[in-house]
């Protein structure tokens, strides 16, 4: 492949990238709506209810690819619906852990059992062992992102990284 060709398929990529990510947010605005949330706020929720340990705010914003300020204004509504809280971090005294509640477990909960039949129709037409390659080509793609501008807070570090 020529170099040229090599460069347009990676920008065919990105760009589908781009619609897919699209996508899938107007997909779970929809899906989450009737829950009374929105895809951010499923995001950040998901963030909280996948990680084994609480995180603060730059933590999710980093491993999932937001700003800081937008982590931060969705948290900031998400205590207000009583769906996470803000406690002490015992590692840094400003940036406070952002812990589910009960209620925010339980919408998470909806929300998962709402996108099922969506993940199921994925499942089934594009099969577990070529969604395994997608998602390790999107990680690799991230990590150049990572080592050549230092998004991360370690680069080339995955986003997935919960310590302080």
């Amino acid at each position: 492949m020529k170099p040229i060709e090599t460069q347009e398929t990676v920008r065919n990529l990105v760009l589908q990238v781009f619609e897919t990510n699209g996508r899938l947010s107007d997909a779970g605005n929809a899906l989450v709506k009737p829950l009374g949330l929105t895809t951010a706020w499923w995001q950040v929720l998901g963030a909280l209810g996948y990680s084994s340990v609480p995180l603060p705010v730059a933590h999710i914003a980093r491993n999932m690819g937001l700003t800081r300020q937008a982590v931060q204004r969705v948290t900031d509504l998400l205590v207000t619906q009583g769906f996470v809280r803000l406690e002490p971090n015992p590692h840094h005294r400003r940036a406070k852990l952002v812990v589910l509640t009960s209620a925010g477990h339980a919408v998470l909960k909806q929300a998962e059992t709402a996108v099922r039949p969506l993940d199921q129709r994925i499942l089934a037409r594009i099969g577990e062992q070529r969604l395994a390659i997608a998602m390790e080509v999107l990680r690799e793609m991230s990590a150049v992102l990572d080592e050549t501008f230092g998004l991360a807070a370690h680069a080339g570090e995955p986003h997935h990284h919960n310590e302080e």
